[in-house]
């Protein structure tokens, strides 16, 4: 078997910037932190030291250096870190440094994870966590992403799975032994009831960790020149939505990303509401009662209150008419012109987010692949409840320990490994 190369990369952010990290994994990992400090740093000890090009031994920084021998690292290989300035130059000399030494090559996006993934250091739910923890952009989000990454939802997998083959090891033994009378055969139907009902508990959660980790979606609709663009610029604070006299000047989804209280949510700002012959405003219409549909929630915009609203309706140009701002039947009036009530609107919106996806502790199913995993699980336990015959109950109970092993990569993970992966960034 060939060994695998020693993967290098950029770890930290874009230079410039005051620290870069560049980091090293593989089996020349430390063989390349001696060649350009002179020396083995002592493990896991920060070490202050000059770096040099092996090529011609000039100088390219005073870093920071740590080695990590395996398996005691995060990929479960041999890892190596260089803290070197954030310039450029810097950066771009160690880089080509490292590129001329033997048997080194960059990593790819998500390598490093993938060793480490490779090397049972994380498991797929914990990979999954560090990328949703890299792209968390609210405090919700970050929450989810460090319960995922820590484990919560691969420990419930791992109980059942546990669970699943204990109960098969006993339907098992009444197939092989079901003519020795000192083997106790027992009833596993309770069993598997509960284990069907804790992981069936578990899948009606209202999908609140896939609304929490993409955001909730809020569709904006109403007539045309009712105000909706110019609300869109004032809840986002900026210009966003081009705003006009002119009817039918958004035609297409327009999306603006909010933070309603630590809560990921997308505005969409969507076509006005109305007959017309114009082929691609009709098309734009089209899509913004599709959105409108699928939206967590719809803000029907209006410039006077009307009898039958599609969402919670939201009054604007009250400047115009000469009502005030505020809460009033459940309608909220607002200018999104001079921004009275707007403060009313938001406030009322931050209570909404935070209602819609209100939890104990984080939700434990983040992505659409674990949800496929444990209702197949749910699917095999049914199936084991309903199957007289001992040996199909084993091949049922055989199947939902192989679907809860899905969940955590234990099995036929093959396929999705590139796609997971592939969505981190390139340093980790």
């Amino acid at each position: 078997m060939a060994t695998p190369a020693t993967i290098y990369a950029l770890s930290s952010g874009r230079p410039p910037a005051g620290v870069a990290i560049v980091r090293m994994s593989g089996p020349r990992a430390l063989d390349a932190l001696a060649l350009l400090a002179g020396r083995q740093p002592e493990p896991r000890m920060a070490t202050l030291t000059p770096l040099r090009d092996p090529a011609d031994g000039s100088l390219i920084d005073q870093a920071l250096v740590l080695s990590f021998p395996a398996p005691a690292s995060f990929t479960g290989e041999d890892v190596a870190e260089l803290h070197v300035h954030g310039g450029v130059a810097v950066v771009e000399a160690l880089l080509a440094a490292l590129g001329r030494i033997e048997d080194f090559r960059l990593a790819e996006p998500g390598e490093f994870s993938r060793r480490a993934f490779d090397n049972g250091k994380l498991d797929l739910t914990q990979a999954e966590g560090l990328s949703d923890l890299i792209a968390a952009q609210t405090d919700a989000q970050r929450r989810l992403a460090l319960a995922q990454a820590g484990g919560r939802l691969r420990d419930k997998a791992e109980g059942w799975r546990s669970a699943i083959i204990a109960l098969l090891a006993s339907v098992e033994a009444d197939i092989d032994f079901s003519d020795e009378g000192d083997v106790s055969s027992s009833d596993p139907a309770p069993a598997i009831e509960r284990l069907r009902d804790d992981i069936g508990r578990l899948l009606d959660d209202g999908r609140i960790g896939e609304r929490l980790r993409d955001g909730l979606a809020i569709a904006v609709v109403g007539a045309p020149n009712v105000g909706k663009s110019s609300l869109i610029n004032a809840l986002a604070r900026r210009d966003v939505a081009i705003v006009t006299d002119i009817a039918g000047t958004t035609r297409d989804v327009i999306e603006v990303p909010l933070n309603l209280g630590g809560v990921p949510a997308t505005l969409i700002d969507t076509a006005g509401l109305r007959e017309t012959d114009d082929i691609i405003e009709r098309e734009g219409i089209r899509r913004a009662r599709a959105r409108a549909d699928a939206a967590d929630l719809v803000l029907h915009v209006v410039d006077r209150p009307e009898m039958a609203p599609l969402g919670q309706v939201v009054v604007n140009k009250i400047d115009a008419s000469g009502q005030a701002p505020g809460q009033r039947g459940g309608d909220l009036y607002v200018s999104a012109k001079s921004g009275a009530g707007v403060d009313t609107l938001e406030k009322w919106l931050v209570d909404w987010a935070i209602s819609a996806v209100r939890t104990d502790e984080p939700p434990l199913i983040t992505r659409e692949r674990q949800r496929l995993a444990l209702g197949q699980a749910v699917e095999r336990l049914d199936d084991a409840l309903a199957e007289p015959d001992l040996v199909l109950r084993a091949e049922s109970l055989r199947l939902a320990a192989r679907s809860l092993g899905r969940v955590t990569g234990r099995v036929d993970v093959e396929d999705i490994l590139g796609e997971i992966f592939g969505r981190f960034c390139i340093g980790k």
